[in-house]
């Protein structure tokens, strides 16, 4: 396995702590994304393609439900990390019965811009889904490298997705096991539905 992958690996089970498996590497090209079914298809935003998509239980209910990032195809020509970000759009839809979907929530701040990364490049790494949780994983940098590992977690009562935890890494790529980790809490921001999480704000 190829080291910053291992480095990545192990950011994840101490930041995000779901035993989830990553989706693939940031700068390698993504794993290709399982067939979405044609309701989740009609109902993504015109102008986008799918960058990213993982299947999963979101809200609990035990039906599968799909988690989707769109990017625009031009992003790289026009995004600017400083002034203008091109977003990245993230959408969630809830499954019904007979195979219905619904979207549910979308965050258009919740993952990073294509040159968000440094001269690591695209800091997207994936998603990863677990019985009403689910975790959006960057990693980026350059000689000083850096992870953040976003998680949410399904609110019955609001019948929406909000911030659990918000886990990040720094460490020198020549001393990867010698870096620096933190996290916060709801102890430490309260209530923030994934609406209103801004990944931008620091």
């Amino acid at each position: 396995m190829p080291q910053k992958n291992r480095v990545a690996m192990n950011s994840f089970s101490l930041l995000a702590g779901l035993g989830l498996l990553l989706a693939g590497p940031a700068q390698a090209p993504h794993e290709p994304t399982p067939p979405l079914p044609a309701a989740v298809r009609r109902a993504l935003p015109a102008g986008y393609t799918v960058l990213d998509a993982a299947k999963g239980d979101l809200n609990r209910d035990a039906l599968p439900d799909w988690l989707v990032v769109v990017h625009r195809p031009d992003e790289q020509k026009t995004s600017d990390v400083v002034a203008h970000p091109t977003k990245r759009p993230l959408l969630l839809f809830v499954g019904g019965t007979g195979g219905t979907y619904t979207l549910a929530a979308r965050a258009d701040n919740a993952v990073y811009c294509v040159d968000c990364g440094g001269i690591m490049g695209d800091p997207f790494m994936g998603l990863a889904i677990k019985k009403g949780y689910f975790t959006v994983e960057h990693y980026g940098g350059s000689a000083q490298r850096w992870t953040r590992f976003v998680t949410f977690k399904y609110d019955p009562a609001a019948r929406t997705w909000l911030l659990n935890r918000d886990g990040r890494e720094h460490f020198d790529a020549t001393d990867p096991e010698h870096g620096t980790t933190t996290a916060t809490t709801t102890k430490n921001f309260g209530r923030v539905p994934l609406a209103k999480f801004d990944i931008y704000k620091e």
